[in-house]
């Protein structure tokens, strides 16, 4: 057997291990398994493309395997979850500017090779440009925005759509070009400059409350662009896993959009987060309204119920509160206390935010429900504890047509007899609208940190 049929089995097998990583994604209980068998699938698939290729010795191999896992070890110990939602965008960025940089590398070796790229590695190649060039630019934006370097509020100005409409036909007509003529390395350039531009005025519009969908939807360029390096390369576990990661991403951004009532194709031409034309002013919502309580009332009030539902949102990840929260939890279960958790499918600032932060405290992964399966059931439970979630509770979205989560489907917890409100103060989420939710009849508001409020909270249930 030569060295190519054995590259291809390991290719075969990398690519197994890459739709078994991803099957095992789906489910919180085999994640973890899920992760290992997709690194394990990309090392074997590294590996063999060198090797095979005769690219670097084994030395070198070691050295940056080493390298690599050093790196990721320090970023996966000191990021804190919080953070994790930036950190994916850069990674996506990274993958969109490996694209860009390893096409052109290829069409510049073709060509001192004096070897002319045929029609499938030049349309590869400008398609790896400005995909590549698109993910890598808007996916530094969203790093931005995330971060808090770039204004949250989606920035938006007279004839935006007129340019950004300018700027993708330039692009289109540049990589026609650039396609039909690849000998002018200087017109793959340009590309990837002016989709450099498209990247940057694409995200840019996009406000902060609607990065997860744009995270994901990054994700997929990026898929989109390696498997477009992959027909430049000839590299066919390059083109399987890139096909994956496109596809996912689409998925995840699909299902994200209806999480958000969002349209898919507005995500897609950065028409997402338009600044609402209306909204009612705070003091107006809230004067004369608002109930603030004490650690001391809410655990007499949590003493007399049999069913309690929290509600985490991103306030949660930034307090680290979840500790408190599993602490309170198997306090009231000694007494009998029904608990479960309702999780909204864009809580905090990536799919799945909440489930992660609940699983690192061994909250069993049945106590979860899902938004569909426990809004039917908010009438009858005792007791919501929303621990630093806004928008998704906001009733507002059930009305008014004119606010920017107008039609977005919450988690009805005013439906229940009690609602407590965690929150360091009446300042509103991403969207940037007052929520009635905090001065309803039935809400009380427990001010403070998350951790500190919990943790007091969890003194004050024990002693009462």
């Amino acid at each position: 057997m030569n060295v190519a049929s054995i590259q291809n089995l390991v290719y075969l097998l990398a690519s197994v291990l890459f739709i078994v990583g991803l099957k095992g994604l789906s489910h919180p209980r085999t994640a973890v398994r899920g992760n290992l068998m997709g690194g394990l699938g990309m090392l074997l698939a590294i590996v063999a493309t060198l090797v095979g290729s005769g690219v670097v010795e084994f030395e070198l191999i070691i050295g940056g395997i080493a390298i690599g896992a050093a790196i990721g070890a320090v970023l996966a110990y000191r990021i804190q979850m919080t953070a994790m939602p930036q950190l994916v965008g850069l990674y996506n960025g990274f993958g969109g500017i490996a694209s860009v940089l390893v096409a052109g590398a290829v069409l510049y070796q073709t060509l001192f090779a004096s070897v002319a790229p045929g029609i499938q590695e030049s349309v590869a190649t400008v398609a790896s440009g400005l995909v590549g060039a698109v993910t890598f630019w808007g996916s530094l934006v969203a790093f931005g925005k995330l971060q808090g370097i770039v204004t949250e509020k989606p920035v938006r100005y007279r004839g935006e759509q007129v340019v950004k409409i300018v700027v993708a036909a330039a692009a289109i007509a540049v990589a026609v070009l650039a396609a039909r003529d690849p000998a002018r390395t200087e017109l793959y350039w340009l590309l990837a400059g002016a989709a450099s531009i498209l990247g940057i005025l694409l995200v840019i519009a996009i406000g902060g409350a609607d990065m997860p969908i744009v995270i994901a939807l990054l994700n997929s360029y990026s898929g989109i662009a390696a498997a477009a390096t992959g027909f430049v390369l000839n590299n066919t576990v390059l083109i399987i896993a890139g096909s994956l990661v496109g596809a996912s991403g689409i998925i995840l951004t699909n299902i994200m959009c209806k999480a958000m009532n969002r349209s898919l194709a507005n995500v897609l031409f950065g028409g997402v987060g338009a600044i609402q034309q209306s909204a009612a002013d705070a003091d107006e919502v809230y004067g004369g309204r608002i109930k603030s309580t004490s650690a001391e009332e809410v655990a007499m009030i949590l003493k007399t119920a049999q069913r309690v539902s929290f509600v985490p949102g991103y306030g949660m990840a930034v307090a680290q509160a979840q500790t408190p929260v599993r602490t309170l939890t198997e306090a009231m279960e000694a007494d009998d206390i029904n608990v479960d958790f309702g999780i909204h499918p864009v809580a905090g600032r990536m799919p799945g935010h909440m489930n992660v932060l609940l699983a690192e405290e061994n909250i069993s992964y049945d106590k979860l429900r899902e938004m569909d399966a426990i809004n039917p059931e908010f009438p009858n439970v005792d007791v919501v504890i929303v621990l630093g979630a806004n928008d998704v509770v906001n009733p507002v979205a059930r009305e008014a047509s004119d606010s920017p989560i107008a039609g977005m489907p919450i988690l009805n917890v005013d439906q229940a007899r009690t609602v407590v409100v965690i929150k360091r103060s009446l300042s509103p989420g991403f969207a940037g609208i007052p929520n009635p939710l905090f001065a309803a009849d039935n809400t009380l508001m427990l001010f403070g940190d998350g951790k500190k409020v919990m943790e007091q909270l969890v003194s004050a249930y024990r002693e009462a």
